[in-house]
């Protein structure tokens, strides 16, 4: 099983679309009938700048990485995809690391998103391996919310009642 990443869609060829894990490595490759239930007249259309949730399947320093949207266990999509509207936010890999924890709050000392649930601001979201955080959200406000506390959290290395407290003034700004 590979590492989640937030890939850029860069351009297609006739099998594969051409994604930007990194600005500093080559292009993976994911194929076009790499998602769930896709065939030639099914499969999604993404345009250069599209973002994808994908596992990373094969990477090695001779050949360009290949990632899927699909689990190999089950052939099902398991949250990977195409991820529309929201917006992206560059974090640390250590803090996507500590957010894609089994419990973030005991394992990685971070409250920050369970802070903005419980003052009743609903987001989805999909962290990346590569330091990349997609958040998406009923308003635009509320996504630049949960994103700018991620990324405060992040930058300025945040304990748990600076979380708290950085949660309680961007929901005041709002």
């Amino acid at each position: 099983m590979g590492d989640l990443v937030i890939a850029t869609v860069h351009h297609s060829t006739t099998d594969y679309y051409h994604c930007s894990i990194t600005p500093y490595t080559s292009f993976a490759q994911l194929p076009q009938l790499a998602f769930e239930g896709a065939t030639k007249k099914s499969r999604p259309i993404l345009a250069p700048g599209s973002l994808v949730y994908v596992r990373i399947t094969l990477a090695n320093k001779h050949m360009d990485p290949e990632v899927t949207c699909v689990s190999d266990a089950t052939g099902r999509a398991d949250g990977l995809g195409p991820l529309t509207g929201g917006m992206v936010f560059d974090i640390s890999v250590g803090m996507a690391r500590r957010l894609m924890m089994k419990d973030p709050k005991k394992q990685g000392g971070i409250v920050v998103l369970e802070e903005i649930a419980e003052k009743g601001i609903p987001f989805e979201m999909a962290v990346g391996r590569n330091g990349r955080v997609w958040v998406d959200s009923k308003s635009v406000s509320n996504t630049l919310v949960v994103g700018r506390a991620l990324v405060e959290t992040d930058s300025e290395a945040l304990d748990i009642e600076g979380q708290k407290k950085l949660v309680k003034n961007l929901v005041k700004a709002l």
